[in-house]
């Protein structure tokens, strides 16, 4: 015999009350007017509460009173005498039914101010709407080191929202990523991050290039292969043919002049406790990569190796070159590897070498990236903070802080 499936209840032609109570917040309110309630035996339909600048705003849709649990006139005279005796205000409005149903394609919005304007806050609702959609609830994710917003909205494609509000974003000057609403949005998932420029914030060929005292050469040929004007791994070949005959000593005087970005630490911190898996791929070098795997508990890392032959580096590299379409192919590779669909990637990268790899992965992050990949990616992020990347993952700022707990530090170095 088969189990029968519950239904949800069906209040579409009852008569129902919303109740909004506004006011200074303190504790005690929520479970004060629910108490007040009480005695009307009421059914709670839906309830939403939000406290802003310490005003709260509770809002409550009930069922309106049946026969023998009192009067609606008598819950109404209650709930305003209650709400006058905690010095807060009511309304009470009369109606039938539930909220109307959410509309088919739901997405989450996430906007990066830095600082957020009202101008581009109603930009970013206009365009909304222009595609049809509906805001549905709105909150504040962080307030620093940017102020980060997410709207759910539904009603639209995921793909025409992104579209269109990436046009906001540039005019406006924010970062907005679209991604779409669902059960993948917390499960577990894999991002893999470009090493130079993006997990660190130096390109670390031309810290060797400095030693070799040709550091001007290295970095016009770098700035043109990462614009896409050059093959990237002609131009590595040719970049690397310059460092011949440096010794080897030099790989640990690089490491130790590698910069992490601010909030490099966080980011991968926080997604290793959450149940994340991190990993990168460079067209830079293992001997820095395989440092910083070790340093921050990577779960994958994959890179160029510079040849050493004799104590001295020989201007070579050995193996099969990390270029764009590698970069790609090592996402894909990754995600195999831990049992993650391709859909629940998040890339992140800053030059025209990781395009195929933010392209191939659910969701691209360009990071203070070229005019190139900016317009090329899913969204950008334009702050010099990579845990900001967080908050398009949907994690907030106390949720970080939480899980580093009183020990814990962001570090914004």
């Amino acid at each position: 015999m088969s189990t029968p499936v519950a239904q949800p209840p069906s209040y579409a032609d009852t008569p129902t009350l919303l109740v909004k109570i506004f006011g200074k917040d303190r504790p005690g309110i929520t479970a004060g007017l629910f108490d007040t309630l009480a005695a009307f035996a009421v059914e709670v339909v839906d309830i939403e509460q939000l406290v802003t600048r310490g005003r709260i705003t509770l809002c409550a849709l009930v069922t309106a009173p049946t026969t023998g649990t009192g009067t609606e006139g008598e819950l109404r005279a209650t709930v305003h005498s209650w709400a006058e005796s905690m010095n807060l205000t009511a309304e009470i409005i009369s109606g039938k039914g539930d909220n109307r149903p959410r509309g088919t394609g739901r997405s989450h919005v996430t906007v990066l101010g830095h600082p957020l304007t009202a101008e581009s806050t109603a930009a970013i609702a206009a365009s909304i709407t222009s595609t049809g959609g509906n805001i549905d609830r709105i909150f504040r994710l962080a307030k620093y080191p940017v102020l980060a917003v997410e709207f759910d909205v539904s009603g639209t494609e995921t793909a025409l929202l992104r579209t269109s509000l990436a046009l906001e974003a540039a005019k406006y000057g924010v970062d907005v990523a679209v991604v779409a609403s669902g059960l993948q949005r917390r499960a577990q998932r894999l991002v893999v991050m470009d090493v130079d420029s993006t997990l660190i914030q130096d390109e670390v060929i031309e810290l060797f290039a400095a030693h070799a005292g040709c550091e001007a050469e290295v970095a016009e040929v770098t700035a043109r292969a990462m614009r896409g004007e050059l093959d990237f791994e002609e131009s590595l070949h040719a970049r690397v043919e310059l460092l011949a005959g440096l010794d080897v000593s030099v790989v640990d005087k690089v490491r130790e002049e590698v910069r992490l970005t601010p909030g490099a630490r966080t980011l991968v911190r926080t997604l290793k406790r959450l149940g994340f898996q991190v990993g990168v791929v460079s067209g830079g070098f293992t001997q820095v990569t395989d440092a910083l795997q070790e340093e921050l508990g990577l779960d994958f890392a994959s890179a160029n190796t510079l040849e050493i032959v004799d104590g001295k580096l020989t201007g070579r590299v050995t193996g099969e070159v990390v270029d764009r379409a590698g970069k790609a192919r090592l996402l894909r590779r990754f995600a195999e590897e831990a049992g993650v669909p391709l859909a629940q990637t998040v890339a992140i990268g800053d030059g025209a070498n990781d395009l195929d790899m933010l392209n191939t992965a659910g969701l691209g992050v360009a990071f203070n990236a070229k005019p190139l990949v900016r317009e090329a990616a899913h969204t950008a992020v334009n702050v010099p903070f990579l845990d900001t990347v967080l908050y398009l993952l949907g994690i907030t700022r106390e949720e970080v802080e939480a899980a580093d707990g009183p020990e814990g530090t962001i570090e914004r170095v």
